[in-house]
This record gives C-alpha cells, sequence and structure tokens, in this order.
C-alpha cells in the first residue's frame, strides 16, 4: 500500500495541509518568497465572509450549479432508460455518448466558445437558417452568460450522470416487473413503486457527486468567461483563482480555497451520516 499512500500524501494531504497553513497567515507576493509572514488567524476567513462579492459569487455558484445538476440528472436518466431497453448498436452509442465526458475540459469549453462566437458562432448560424437573423454574444452579454455556461456544463455532465444512473437500471431484478405486469400495473406506476425506491441509493449518490465536482468547477468557466461579463459568472473557484493569481493575495486565496472545500465536505459528511442511519434501521 506505500505506493498509494506516498502519492495520497503528496497530491491531496500535503496540499490540503499548506492551504490551511497558508490560509492564517498574511501572505502576498513579497513575503511568500523571502518567508516572514505575519500570522493573522482567521481574520483572511472573516475578511472573505464578509468582502462584498462573496455573497454574490455564492449566488452564482449556487445558480450554476443547480441548474446544471438538475438537466444533467435528468437527461442523464432519460438516456439511461432508454439505453436499459437494449437495442442494436446501443453499446456503441453509450461509447460514444463518453467522449464528451472524458474530453479535457478546455477542449470542451473552447467548442462552447465557437458555438456560441456572435460572429462566425455555429449557433447563430443555426438561427439563422431558422430565420432568426442575429449576431448575439452570447458570452458577453451578462443576462444570457450563466445560461449558456449552464448550458455547456450540462452538455459536459450528462454522460456522468447517464452512466452511474445505467448501472443503476442494471441492477434491477427483471422479475420485479413483470410482477408487477401480471398484477396489472402501467409504465408510471412500475416507475413510481420500482424504479424510484431501487434507485434511490445510486440517485442520492449521483446527485452527490455531481454536486461535488459541479460546485468547485473552474476549468470550464474560466475557459468560456473567466467570471464575466460584469461578474455574471463569476463563481467561487474563479473568486479564489482571482485572489490568488491576480492579486496575489495568497492568504485571502488560501481561506477562499477551504471555504470552497468546506461547502461540498459539509454536505458529504451529512449524506454519509444519513446513509448509515438508514442502513442501521433497517
Amino acid at each position: 500500500m506505500l505506493p498509494a499512500v506516498l502519492f495520497l500524501v503528496a497530491f491531496m494531504f500535503y496540499p490540503l495541509a499548506y492551504t490551511f497553513y497558508l490560509s492564517v497567515f498574511d501572505v502576498n507576493a513579497a513575503n511568500f518568497i523571502r518567508g516572514g509572514a505575519p500570522f493573522i488567524g482567521l481574520q483572511n476567513y472573516g475578511e472573505f465572509l464578509s468582502s462584498p462579492g462573496f455573497f454574490p459569487s455564492l449566488v452564482i455558484t449556487l445558480i450554476f450549479t443547480l441548474g446544471s445538476l438538475l438537466f444533467q440528472h435528468t437527461i442523464g436518466f432519460a438516456f439511461a432508460a432508454f439505453f436499459n431497453r437494449g437495442f442494436p448498436l446501443s453499446g456503441f452509442l453509450r461509447a460514444i455518448m463518453l467522449v464528451v465526458w472524458v474530453l479535457p475540459a478546455v477542449v470542451s469549453a473552447s467548442l462552447w466558445r465557437w458555438i456560441y462566437s456572435g460572429s462566425y458562432g455555429l449557433l447563430n448560424a443555426f438561427l439563422g437558417f431558422l430565420g432568426i437573423h442575429t449576431e448575439e454574444a452570447w458570452l458577453t452579454n451578462p443576462n444570457l452568460a450563466l445560461i449558456a455556461v449552464i448550458v455547456a456544463n450540462v452538455w459536459v455532465g450528462i454522460p456522468f450522470h447517464m452512466l452511474l444512473l445505467y448501472a443503476g437500471l442494471q441492477g434491477i431484478p427483471s422479475s420485479l416487473y413483470e410482477a408487477a405486469s401480471i398484477d396489472g400495473a402501467g409504465p408510471w406506476q412500475k416507475f413510481r413503486s420500482i424504479t424510484i425506491p431501487m434507485m434511490r441509493p445510486v440517485i442520492l449518490t449521483t446527485l452527490l457527486l455531481g454536486f461535488v465536482h459541479t460546485f468547485k468547477a473552474f476549468d470550464i468557466i474560466y475557459v468560456m468567461t473567466s467570471g464575466g461579463p460584469a461578474s455574471a459568472t463569476n463563481v467561487l473557484s474563479i473568486a479564489v483563482y482571482q485572489l490568488s493569481f491576480n492579486y496575489f493575495r495568497l492568504g485571502d486565496g488560501a481561506a477562499a480555497a477551504n471555504i470552497l472545500l468546506a461547502i461540498p465536505l459539509f454536505l458529504s459528511i451529512v449524506y454519509l451520516w444519513l446513509r448509515r442511519r438508514e442502513e442501521s434501521s433497517l
């Protein structure tokens, strides 16, 4: 187990510990190099939480996360149910869908930037084909940029949800559906009384993983909008980056990164506690 332990120490535990260390010191570009940053305790945390940009960034992050999850999960569930029926070339089509998921986020974001381009974008060309002539620059409009980024992230995340939910559907015994058919149950009754109860652990796990991954999303937003325009897509991860690498306030950035980590970590702990309580009651 030594290689795995060394990997975790080098790439997980040490960065987490060092980030917490930076967060309790007043670290900037100068004293980061020469040392001697003054210890200020939890002041960086208080300053970030009370800063004017924290609450708007939190709201934008939650809108981005929940909006993405709603459509990723719903469409992913629909695809999972579709592929679960079994038909020729279903395996090939599933593999094609997974290509979207395994693409680097920078590639996906660059593709969507081209689609949303006002002068030569595919979206405007498609609207023009339908008779709706526009040169809308979707990513530079503060009213549309967040929606545009959510759509791109939904496209990226659908295969992940589809894959996990498809595996869960495959684990439901077909005999349950056969017995329900004999009893006269229709499709909706089967879905409500068999599929949803049997899929509940998989659904909750998929939503939790999707929330954690989406809440800390950075690369797709940074490549598409860099948090703009007018901070319309300035999620918490972008705020962490700006504090650390634009303003070189490394202590504040480390504190913000720990806060960004704490929110999905708290949700994960609550989920695991509820799961253990549910299992112990059975």
